[in-house]
């Protein structure tokens, strides 16, 4: 009996081209692979010696041997593809036509579906949930609406796949910070420096608005891992995004880039915890990733992969955590180069629990939350999303935000009246 999920992989970037590999390493089973043309889909299903590829998003979620889907795409793709992933597709007879109904919230169970009289809707099972794991969404009403799905099928498994919680580093520092080993929580200070993240043609991570950028692309696991790690989330934030590269040798002409490659900014936390964050994302070289928590008694920091820390009656800081994991073999050497190495760890450690959280369970779709209990939920995607929005609110402003996370879906001319309004500003 086979007891990992079949997997379909959505996308054919960096991530996907390492995580396919990583997958296999565990013993599970790539059963189908989506791109965005069907050029680019066989593409990669013939260097990844994947059977079954296509451009249909319902030829994945409807494949028989799929049970859970990695979604590793552009963020405006995000919600729309995991939304439809949570949900059944129910097929009704409804006056002798066939009808398709996706993600009906109000039928969980198709089974206990049966007609009740002659001409009744007749309702039969075309395809089930799948277990989800993707990246972030592209604004805060695509990952409200990804909340809601979530909700409405919790038995499915729906995690945004924040790589850097399942580090060792991290996992440990969590612990270390619930035993007081720092005392009181009282800073938090994390800076990235990297060369610049565009891709060679002009692309989603040009834009803005399509969630590129390095407060969206890197930013966003900064303020989740903060708030994992301290228990407290943030309430008030003031930033500042630039961006000092608008055009380059491929990108020229009337495009030009509008998403940030610096960025700067403050959270006033629950419990008075203050953090700041630098991602500076114009510095070719060593890629530098470093996150420290300060407190009353001591401070542990996290750089690369190691953890380190000093208590405040010691002479010198400690090793806590050397991160040993070999990675590379077996993997495409486009995938890696493009990947960070700290990045590539986590997903290493990531897909790992995945493997504990299926193994042994009576059914492919049935997971143990323990395993993965690390992981940040649909829940944690909209709250990162709200951070970032009042973030990017604050640096067109010059003053402290809100952080104000939605908790029913706005109308939808307001919305547009207000987008409006901040285009012409």
């Amino acid at each position: 009996m086979k007891l990992l999920p079949g997997v379909g992989v959505f996308g054919t970037g960096s991530s996907a081209r390492v995580l396919v590999p990583l997958l296999r390493a565990e013993g599970f089973t790539v059963e189908a692979l989506w791109g965005k043309t069907e050029e680019e889909a066989k593409q990669l299903a013939e260097e990844m010696n994947i059977t079954f590829y296509t451009s249909r998003t319902d030829d994945v979620l409807l494949h028989q041997d799929v049970d859970l889907v990695c979604i590793n795409i552009p963020p405006p793709l995000t919600r729309q593809i995991s939304v439809k992933a949570l949900a059944p597709v129910v097929k009704l007879q409804l006056s002798g036509e066939e009808q398709e109904v996706e993600g009906d919230p109000g039928l969980t169970s198709l089974d206990a579906v049966t007609p009740y009289s002659t001409g009744a809707p007749c309702c039969s099972r075309k395809g089930i949930g799948k277990n989800v794991v993707c990246e972030k969404a592209a604004t805060s009403m695509d990952a409200f609406r990804m909340v809601t799905a979530s909700r409405y099928y919790p038995q499915l498994m729906s995690l945004v796949g924040n790589v850097l919680r399942f580090l060792p580093a991290f996992v440990r520092m969590k612990q270390l910070i619930a035993e007081h080993y720092v005392g009181a929580v009282m800073i938090c200070d994390a800076r990235i420096y990297s060369g610049s993240l565009l891709s060679p043609s002009y692309g989603w991570i040009c834009d803005e608005l399509m969630g590129g950028g390095g407060l969206h692309t890197m930013g966003t696991y900064i303020v989740d891992l903060l708030t994992h790690l301290t228990g407290q989330k943030a309430e008030k934030v003031h930033g500042l995004l630039k961006t000092f590269v608008r055009q380059n040798a491929t990108i020229r002409g009337i495009r030009h880039v509008t998403s940030d490659d610096f960025c700067f900014f403050q959270m006033l936390m629950g419990g008075g915890v203050c953090s700041t964050v630098t991602l500076n994302f114009n510095m070719p070289g060593a890629f530098v990733h470093e996150v420290m928590v300060v407190g009353s008694a001591g401070r542990l920091v996290a750089r690369g992969a190691d953890l380190y820390g000093q208590k405040n009656s010691a002479a010198q800081e400690e090793l806590l955590v050397r991160d040993s994991l070999a990675v590379g073999a077996g993997l495409p050497e486009q995938g890696p180069q493009d990947v960070p190495l700290l990045y590539l760890k986590g997903m290493v450690y990531m897909v790992q629990a995945l493997r504990q959280s299926f193994q042994g369970q009576g059914d492919r779709r049935t997971w143990d939350r323990t395993p993965v209990s690390m992981a940040a939920s649909f829940e944690d995607g909209l709250y990162m999303q709200s951070v970032v929005d009042a973030i990017k609110r604050s640096s067109r402003s010059g003053e402290w935000e809100t952080v104000e996370m939605l908790a029913e879906e706005p109308d939808a001319n307001q919305n547009l009246s207000e987008t409006l309004q901040r285009n012409n500003l």
